[in-house]
């Protein structure tokens, strides 16, 4: 089967998509919305054969700047032919899509664009609805998206795939691997908590800043490892210098993703303040490495995690409830601790192992391939 994938840029979500793609026994196309979006020194996995636009697309389209663009990714269409099209975010790759007419056509929400874009006014709710209208299958992540995908368009429930995008339970484990990250910190005694989070105002990166400082103003030893980049970046320096954080949180900006995996085991909780999501693949990350975790209590968050079982909710954009439960993390009892990380691992090996849960995508494929 030849596979069109179309989606904004390349993310590591997608680097996980396409890995999982170049494994199977199909043709598998790549075309990022933006095509200065790959870096010339990064390589895709092998097998993937990557589509460009003969004009150079800018970024951020979104809604109505995706009608100019139709036309062409109509002639791309026609030069690969593929035998079935997976585009998303829904506004953006989903919309062009949608509007070029073909099928089979696969709509893969990303959260957000259902959860908080579709939301935005009444053009951006009609996009939404255009596209999911026009397509032939949903691929969503959790109870949230579906909900509001059904409740928007009446989406037929036997034309979702609804499956966590999982993650390789090999690479994240609590078994010390790799360089110690604490020992080079210096942080051999310290409590760090690990925020995953792009520094995008969507994820509430101002809270967990603010979290932080209050816990850390009551608990000196506690420590903040801040992965990730974003437009945010100068205001998050302004704040570090401000408060006097510069000894108390580490930031490595966006690392190589086979250095992640350590940056979860040098953490003791890990932390998400994100305002809208999906589920969360940084949050299942988390839970693998047997990391209590302190998220935002939003609808796809509840489907993970137990208040005070297996991690805490906290209500979003309210710091000082995330900084009580940073506190709490600190002074878990050791049995407790051990308890909560038990508890995630077992639940992420149950739902959420992303080779088993891939394999769902490709029945769909196929599915969709054969009109079934």
């Amino acid at each position: 089967m030849r596979i069109l994938y179309f989606t904004q840029g390349y993310t590591p979500h997608d680097r996980r998509f396409l890995s999982k793609l170049a494994e199977s026994k199909n043709d598998v196309w790549f075309l990022p919305l933006e095509n200065n979006s790959v870096a010339p020194n990064v390589e895709l996995p092998a097998g993937v054969n990557v589509a460009k636009w003969h004009d150079v697309p800018g970024k951020n389209i979104v809604a109505d700047a995706c009608l100019p663009i139709v036309p062409e990714f109509e002639n791309i269409l026609s030069q690969i032919k593929p035998d079935l099209v997976h585009a998303g975010p829904i506004q953006s790759c989903g919309f062009i899509a949608a509007m070029s007419g073909f099928h089979p056509f696969l709509a893969m929400s990303w959260g957000s664009d259902i959860l908080a874009d579709a939301y935005k006014d009444e053009f951006w709710r009609w996009i939404t609805c255009y596209t999911l209208r026009r397509s032939d299958m949903l691929l969503c992540d959790c109870d949230a998206v579906r909900i509001k995908a059904e409740g928007l368009v009446g989406y037929p429930a036997q034309r979702i795939v609804q499956i966590p995008w999982g993650v390789d339970l090999q690479a994240f484990t609590a078994n010390p691997a790799g360089p110690d990250v604490r020992s080079k910190l210096g942080w051999k005694d310290a409590y760090v908590a690990l925020s995953t989070r792009s520094w995008e105002p969507i994820y509430g990166i101002e809270v967990v800043l603010n979290a932080f400082q209050k816990a850390h103003s009551r608990e000196e030893s506690m420590r903040l490892i801040l992965l990730g980049s974003g437009s945010l970046s100068t205001q998050i320096a302004d704040f570090i210098r401000r408060h006097e954080l510069t000894e108390a949180v580490h930031m490595p900006g966006a690392v190589d993703s086979d250095a992640v995996p350590d940056f979860y085991r040098a953490a003791n909780v890990y932390i998400s303040c994100a305002h809208s999501d999906g589920t969360s693949v940084s949050l299942l990350e988390a839970m693998a490495s047997r990391l209590p975790v302190i998220v935002t209590d939003i609808p796809a968050n509840r489907e993970w995690v137990q208040n005070g079982l297996n991690g805490w909710l906290a209500p979003d954009g309210d710091a000082d409830e995330f900084a009580r439960h940073l506190l709490l993390a600190a002074n878990l009892a050791p049995e407790d601790r051990h308890c909560m990380a038990s508890r995630n691992r077992r639940v992420v090996e149950e739902r959420a192992d992303w080779r088993r849960n891939f394999e769902k995508l490709l029945c769909a494929y196929e599915k969709l391939r054969t009109g079934g």
